[in-house]
């Protein structure tokens, strides 16, 4: 019986990775459940699966989750804060971690995991931009075996199986293009948030739905799958593809190319890393593909969405640049969401970051904790400028 860790249940990701679990009741079961701050719907999750332990992220909360199980009537273990959630990710609890909490803060959990020699199934791009070679070589170590769930890097992961770079002319993952596909600059500046949030292909959180509309989201990814396949950036390409149906291709040095198809559905990419090598129902339908027509693919305008040109300016710079560029970028995201700052100033102040703070070599978690650091305050004190929204809104 597989005992799988959900960190970031309660999100899109955690809640297709349930739906998947309880479809193979004899094959597996969610012994951890983890959240952020909604003690309402973990104790939900709780009620329905009933996992060994449950977490909350923020520790002032602990006493609401323990009178939430209590009045439940669930044996559940409640727990709460960072530490909580690394040593149940790392320690006997689990064998299986879908690490799908967003943001730098599923860091430390996804490097315990990957040090614990887990199975880990990765969901989390900041653990990999922020500190990719870090969980690589702590993966390496441990045995833990990374199987990617984005659906562009299961796709690849599919289809290179013995994932050795060696055959591999280049990588092509597909992006959507987002809501705002075809749109110029000036079309641009007066996006909203309630409009940035509106995908038209995939459900997702929030901050994951703006990085798919300024294309960041597709940067992300080129920088995780050179962490992930062990290839250069040069050799990680990016299409525009909206029908969302193919969602990446592994072009070889023998001239073939494989591509993975499938519908915009988490659950599929999900049951692959819960079941692989094995194949498990994941409750997707198949793919028709004559009744979805035709299929598209278009070059990306790095004009008009810079964050993808950004993102691979830092993985070329190397060193503490990707964690500079990370954590830029999620400041500009939530002050865009608060409607602090204006759709165009997200890349802008990413731009400013990477200027000011140049790359440093990532010798370890606290060199790049420290960039991370640094490049939020620079950020952040940006946002606060009187000026800020005026010159780049």
């Amino acid at each position: 019986m597989r005992q799988v860790a959900v960190l970031g249940a309660t999100g899109s990701i955690g809640t297709s990775a349930l739906d998947v679990i309880a479809r193979h009741p004899g094959r597996m079961r969610a012994s951890v459940l983890a959240a952020g701050r909604n003690v309402q719907a973990l104790v939900r999750l709780c009620r329905a699966h009933r996992p060994d332990h449950a977490v909350i992220a923020d520790p002032a909360l602990l006493g609401e989750l323990r009178e939430g199980l209590r009045q439940a009537g669930l044996a559940t273990a409640a727990h709460a804060g960072d530490e909580a959630l690394q040593a149940l990710a790392g320690g006997p609890a689990c064998d299986t971690v879908v690490a799908a909490i967003v943001g730098a803060a599923g860091l430390a959990s996804t490097l315990a995991a990957a040090a614990a020699g887990k199975r880990l199934l990765l969901a989390n791009k900041e653990s990999l931009v922020l500190a990719g070679e870090l969980v690589i070589q702590a993966a390496r170590a441990s045995g833990a075996q990374i199987v990617p769930i984005d659906s562009e890097h299961s796709a690849v992961f599919q289809c290179m199986r013995s994932r050795t770079p060696e055959g591999v002319r280049r990588l092509v993952l597909t992006a959507s293009g987002g809501p705002f596909r075809g749109w110029d600059r000036a079309r641009l500046a007066g996006v909203t948030p309630a409009q940035a949030v509106a995908h038209p292909k995939w459900s997702m959180g929030p901050k994951i739905s703006v990085d798919s509309a300024t294309l960041m989201n597709k940067g992300l990814e080129v920088i995780e799958a050179h962490h992930l396949f062990d290839l250069p950036g040069e050799r990680i390409d990016v299409l525009v593809h909206p029908q969302s149906l193919v969602h990446a291709l592994v072009e070889y040095v023998d001239g073939s190319t494989l591509a993975q198809l499938g519908l915009p559905d988490m659950r599929t990419a999900l049951a692959v890393g819960l079941g692989w090598p094995e194949r498990l129902e994941s409750g997707v339908a198949g793919l028709d593909l004559l009744a979805h027509g035709r299929l598209e693919f278009e070059a990306p305008d790095m004009e008009a969405f810079p964050c993808l040109r950004l993102a691979r300016e830092a993985l070329a710079a190397g060193g503490t640049a990707t964690a500079v560029l990370n954590a830029a970028n999620e400041e500009a995201v939530s002050a865009f969401l608060q409607g602090r700052i204006g759709f165009l100033a997200i890349p802008a102040l990413v731009e400013e970051a990477l200027a000011a703070l140049p790359p440093q070599p990532a010798a370890s978690l606290e060199v790049l904790l420290a960039a991370d650091a640094e490049a939020r305050r620079l950020t952040r004190a940006r946002i606060d400028s009187p000026s800020t929204r005026i010159a780049t809104a």
